[in-house]
Order: C-alpha cells, then structure tokens, then sequence
C-alpha cells in the first residue's frame, strides 16, 4: 500500500478522480487566461470598451489550446520517457498528469484527443481573424505552433533549452497582444510591457516545475535549462524571472509605458520573494519544492489579477 505521508495532498498517488479530468491538468489553464484578461483590461482602459463575445471567444480558444499543450507534452514525454513510471515521491505538480505511466489511458487516445483540441482551437482563431483581422491568425499560429512543438518531434524545441524562453513569449506578449489585438484592432507598447509581468512569471514557474523533474529529464536527453546548468544554478535563474517580472513593471511605470495603476501588480512580491527563499533551502528534494510550485501559482495570479484591477480602474475614470 502506497505511503500517504510521502505525498503531500495525502492522497498517496497522483490524484483521484477520471484519468480524462487527471490529463487536463486544469490547474494550470488559468496561466493562459489571466494574460487574456490583462490585455483585453489594457483595451478597455484605452478605449473604454469590451467585445464580450471576441472577449469569451479568446477565453476559449486559450483553454482548448493549453489542454491540448498539456495533452501533447504528456504523450511524448511518456514516449521519450522523460516522466517516472513511479507515482512514489513525486512532486504532484511536476512529471505530467501520470495517467500514461499508470496505464489509464492509451497515448494515442490522448494524442487524439490533443489534436483535436488544436483543430478546435484553429477553429476560433480563424474565426477571429475573419472578424477582427489577420494578425490574429499569426499570433495564434505562434502559439499552437509552441505547443504541439515543445516535445513533438524533430523541432521539439523544450527539449533543447528552448522552453522556458517560448513560455516567456507565449505565456507574455503572444497572448496579452492577442487579446487587446482582438478588442481595438491595433497594437501598443502598453500592453506590450505590461505583458511581460505574466510572461516571466510563467518563466518563473517552468524553472520550479521543472528543477524536480531534472533527474527524469536528464535521462530522457530533455535538456531544459535546469538540467544544463543544474538545480541549484536554477535558483538564480527563478530568482532572476521574478526580479524581471517586476522590476520592468515599476521601470514601466516610472517612464510612463504603463498606467500606473499597474503597480498593484506588485501585489505578488511579497510571496514571490518568499517561494524564492523556500527554494533556495529546498531544490534538492522535489517534495519540498511543492510549496514553492504551488506559491508561484499563486504569485502568477495574484499579479496578474493586481495588472487587471489596475487597468480596470485606470479605465473606470
């Protein structure tokens, strides 16, 4: 019988539940929609107005997309055997869903499964293009390109130190463009910088899921940046995602390219600066990197929901 106390939720595996709801991880979707909600906040503080329906529609296709990035990664990652066989002291936040692994599912089902949340993703961002202009179909073609392509061969970019960069792009830029592209037809340098609060956040929180998974992946030959430079060197590589996130945030503020509102996104600092601190005692035991996995998370959130409260009353008046 499995020990529940070396996993921390106390469940003694990799979570209850249907293994279909299990290889969502819907944990980790509102990482692809807090940066919609700032961009399309951006829009409405410079315009004073919202297209719901493009507003929902890009909520959607956002979601369908990052299952379909998580489906995927698991598929090949369980095929290039970079994720344990073994749910015993695993990080439950790193590692993928475990339902391929466990056997609980076929891969090419998930496979199946993936591509048809892609195809349903294209699908709306057609949709918005034919509506609100082409760019859209570029900056959703960057990020369905990103991640089919993390892990999918012969690019499979993540597994050539190239991860954490394109979720700094995507996870940032590609996706608060997007959504204020969507809503004002046009580009700006505000939403621009603002965007790179949650892009480095989302860098931020790669490094930490992916420092407990550096055992697995060095096997595997998925050389991520903690793998390349080791674990504890991707410390000052998390430390230096957060330190970005911010502190462009106040220089952005200061020489007026953001709404100084926008400063309520330093409402994360003080836990990001906590989890930095737990990790630096911490990455070299992927049980106790959880606390930090499930910091960042929140750090992401509660910054990004800070930018969009900013701009919501930046706008408001």
């Amino acid at each position: 019988m499995p020990d529940r106390r070396k996993d921390p939720r106390g469940n003694g595996g990799r979570g209850g539940g249907s293994p279909w709801i299990r290889v969502l991880r819907l944990r980790f979707v509102p990482a692809s929609l807090f940066p919609a909600l700032l961009g399309t906040a951006v829009a409405w503080k410079m315009t004073g107005s919202v297209h719901i329906a493009f507003f929902l529609l890009v909520l959607l296709g956002l979601s369908l997309n990052h299952v379909g990035l998580n489906m995927i990664d698991d598929v090949f990652d369980f095929l290039h055997a970079a994720d344990s066989t073994s749910p015993e002291g695993k990080n439950p936040y790193t590692g993928g869903s475990g339902v391929l692994t466990e056997g609980l599912l076929s891969h090419s089902a998930v496979l199946t499964a993936a591509l048809a949340c892609f195809a349903a993703t294209a699908a709306v961002a057609f949709y918005l293009a034919f509506a609100a202009g082409w760019p859209v179909l570029l900056l959703a073609g960057i990020g369905i390109f990103s991640s089919v392509f993390y892990a999918v061969p012969p690019v499979r970019y993540g597994y050539r130190g190239l991860g954490e960069l394109a979720h700094v792009i995507n996870f940032g830029p590609v996706i608060v463009l997007g959504a204020f592209y969507v809503q004002t037809g046009t580009f700006a340098p505000e939403p621009l910088m603002a965007s790179f609060v949650p892009g480095f956040l989302m860098g931020a929180m790669i490094v930490a899921n992916e420092i407990p998974d550096a055992g697995d992946d060095k096997k595997a030959g998925k050389n991520t940046l903690v793998v390349r430079y080791g674990e504890k060197r991707a410390v000052s590589l998390y430390g230096a995602a957060l330190a970005a996130a911010y502190g462009l945030l106040v220089l952005s503020v200061i020489f007026r390219a953001a709404s100084p509102g926008a400063l309520l996104g330093l409402a994360g600092v003080p836990l990001a600066f906590q989890s930095w601190k737990m990790l630096k005692t911490a990455y070299d035991d992927p049980l106790r990197v959880v606390p930090v996995n499930r910091a960042i998370l929140q750090v992401h959130r509660v910054s990004c929901m800070g930018l969009v409260t900013g701009y919501l009353i930046a706008g408001a008046f």
